[in-house]
């Protein structure tokens, strides 16, 4: 008791806030707040905290960091989706490119072949006092077609002629003692005969209506020939022309038309 006593009066000691005395004189063991305990009358003389005013609003608090999207997963995903296929894209072309120009590179290497075309077909109505085809031998249509000359007279020729197809040639003609048979589609005819005569067996009008009929064109034109085939025929036109012109321009002789020879004989 008298112990407690001591020390209870020695004035090193001081009560601390919960209760416990301190030694003052006793050295503080490191680790420990060197600072001194508060009194209670210091702690009472601390001001309260101050309550928020009335209409201001709280701070704030901090916001917290935001949670990463799932979608910029996808967008990065999708980027790098992106550039490997354009990397693809750019490898596939210049591959395609080499490619092209190795084949362009073979081709010119290789000698171009010379493009064949089909020779055009002249047919030539004519005796065989003249050879035509010496006259067009060598001789191309435009510098690109060769020509190729068929010639027969009118009695060594048959035809048959179609809307689609056009007019198809059978040719017999004898050559040096052979006979030559031949079938072609001509793209030309040359006339050099004519196609009616008095003579039995020699009215060969018909083979000029199948040569129009087929389209094929001719010097002179299919419908002069035709024409010509009747000589009553082209002086009425002749005749027009003479009234039309005036006999010093375009003098006629006169001539008189019978429709048969019964009638000239009775007129005579």
């Amino acid at each position: 008791m008298n112990y407690l006593r001591r020390r209870l009066s020695d004035s090193s000691f001081v009560a601390t806030p919960n209760g416990y005395m301190m030694d003052l004189q006793r050295p503080t063991p490191p680790g420990s707040s060197t600072s001194s305990p508060a009194s209670p009358a210091t702690e009472r003389r601390q001001p309260p905290s101050q309550p928020a005013q009335a209409g201001q609003a709280p701070a704030p608090a901090p916001a917290p960091a935001p949670a990463p999207a799932s979608g910029s997963f996808l967008s990065s995903f999708s980027s790098v989706v992106k550039s490997a296929q354009m990397a693809q894209n750019v490898a596939a072309a210049a591959q395609a490119k080499s490619a092209a120009a190795e084949a362009a590179s073979a081709a010119s290497a290789q000698p171009s072949k010379p493009v064949i075309r089909k020779p055009k077909i002249l047919l030539v109505i004519d005796d065989q006092h003249t050879d035509w085809a010496k006259y067009f031998r060598g001789k191309k249509l435009n510098g690109e077609y060769e020509i190729r000359v068929e010639q027969a007279e009118f009695s060594e020729i048959n035809l048959a002629s179609y809307v689609n197809t056009g007019c198809m040639i059978d040719m017999q003609v004898t050559k040096g003692g052979t006979k030559v048979v031949r079938s072609f589609k001509p793209d030309f005819v040359l006339i050099r005969q004519h196609a009616y005569s008095m003579t039995p067996g020699e009215d060969f009008r018909s083979l000029v209506i199948g040569l129009q009929f087929g389209g094929v064109a001719s010097v002179n034109s299919l419908l002069s020939i035709y024409n010509f085939c009747n000589k009553p025929w082209v002086f009425s036109h002749m005749i027009k022309l003479y009234h039309s012109l005036g006999s010093e321009k375009f003098p006629l002789n006169e001539q008189t038309f019978y429709p048969n020879h019964t009638q000239m004989v009775s007129a005579l």
